[in-house]
């Protein structure tokens, strides 16, 4: 790897997975370390008070949002916190909204002033995940400041108070993104469209090998009755390579978010699934990430489902004990994923590896704006009924639906993301 002429501060936060995730894949790549704007050694005692409150509030809003009866009228809380505006008809949208304010605020208030203190003592250049570090170190003035965006579409307090002034250099997954930011009031040049930093470990390099073999294992086994092959084997062949010849059924992986939300869907769809795993027609993967509690609740659904027998076989349950080693140990497990069942979060651009996604329902508006972005590209379909899934996953798989939206988001998706945003630090 070519030796970076500045070496990065890389600045990430836990509210959920969305912000870390990247910041991970980067940190490998760049070879330097994710430290987290709430905690030491950037943030004191105060500092990690302000974020552990903001992150409980809305850890708690989302879960509780999806209760059937006591989560119903928090749904148009946390979409009113996540409110993002229509961003046609055009027009400039730069006037800044509270949120905004309350960051602006806090900033003068002393809010990041170790993230601040380090920057300027070691003259680094922040990169960061989350939109808080970069617009207090653009507040600063006279530091290098590079912020990934990690949705594909974005609320107004992504851009700082005075954004047509602003030194942030944004990295873009999504060309929606560079339109949003404009409209913000970021000027053009300030905005790279890059797409999402996928982990390394799932590319393979610029060439992307390892997503090209990746991806035609996965379109054997999810072509079972070779419907995929006859519309689109011809071009896979021309582009990527010849399909395979299936080597194993094929493999759901149902994946919850930080938060935890949404984990109670497993209990709705395993009855339904329980003949195809049992006739080994299908394996399933639960993630519950760093949860206990997460995997608690998937272990009861499996034996309430009288499926227990199949744990460590046709059904697998992922639990890590710390965030590295579950990035890691998940990104390998994609590797031989077939289908990702996941609500619309950051793993909505995971689609661009020919990744078909299963979308459960969006928490926040971000959230909906993710699945409107996947699905208008082909490379996700919305769920249905969970009790009936066996029925409408069996027919996605004999129609090669799952295939083809895999090809789709493989084929019309950015994947170089990781590797852009890299090499602008070493021009």
């Amino acid at each position: 790897m070519t030796p970076l002429p500045a070496r990065p501060t890389l600045v990430a936060v836990e509210m959920g997975y969305g912000h870390l995730r990247p910041a991970h894949a980067l940190a490998e790549r760049l070879g330097i370390e994710v430290l987290e704007a709430d905690r030491p050694p950037l943030a004191g005692a105060d500092e990690q008070r302000i974020w552990a409150r903001v992150r409980r509030h809305y850890e708690g809003l989302t879960r509780l949002s999806q209760l059937p009866i006591i989560g119903r009228p928090l749904g148009p809380i946390l979409g009113a916190i996540t409110a993002i505006p229509p961003l046609y008809p055009a027009r400039d949208l730069s006037s800044p909204t509270w949120p905004v304010r309350i960051v602006d605020r806090l900033a003068a208030r002393g809010l990041g002033q170790g993230l601040v203190a380090q920057l300027r003592a070691q003259a680094s250049p922040l990169i960061t995940t989350f939109f808080v570090p970069a617009l207090i170190a653009d507040r600063a003035g006279d530091l290098d400041v590079r912020c990934v965006v990690t949705d594909s579409d974005i609320n107004r307090v992504w851009a700082p108070l005075h954004p047509k002034q602003t030194r942030i250099r944004y990295f873009a997954p999504s060309t929606r993104v560079v339109r949003r930011l404009m409209a913000y009031g970021v000027p053009q040049e300030r905005i790279t469209l890059t797409g999402f930093p996928l982990p390394h470990e799932l590319l393979g390099g610029p060439s992307l090998p390892t997503a090209r073999a990746n991806l035609l294992r996965r379109l054997a086994r999810l072509d079972v009755d070779g419907a995929f092959r006859r519309k689109f084997g011809e071009e896979v062949t021309r582009t990527v390579g010849a399909i395979p010849e299936a080597d194993a059924p094929p493999r759901i992986t149902f994946a919850v978010g930080g938060a935890g939300a949404q984990a109670g869907l497993a209990a709705r769809f395993l009855p339904s699934l329980a003949p195809s795993l049992r006739g080994g027609r299908l394996s399933l993967r639960l993630v519950a990430g760093v949860r206990t509690e997460v995997a608690d609740i998937f272990f009861r659904a499996v034996d309430d489902a009288k499926l227990g027998a199949l744990v460590g076989g046709a059904i697998e349950i992922l639990l890590a004990p710390d965030l590295p080693t579950y990035f890691r140990t998940f990104n390998a497990a994609l590797a031989d994923t077939d289908a990702l069942w996941t609500k619309p979060s950051e793993l909505s651009f995971f689609a661009a590896l020919g990744l078909p996604l299963v979308l459960s329902p969006a928490v926040g508006e971000h959230e909906r704006l993710n699945a409107r972005w996947a699905v208008e590209h082909g490379a996700a379909l919305k769920q249905h009924d969970p009790a009936g899934a066996a029925h409408w996953l069996a027919d996605w798989l004999v129609d090669g639906t799952l295939a083809q939206a895999a090809w789709s988001g493989f084929r019309s998706l950015p994947k170089q993301g990781l590797y852009d945003i890299v090499s602008s630090f070493q021009q």
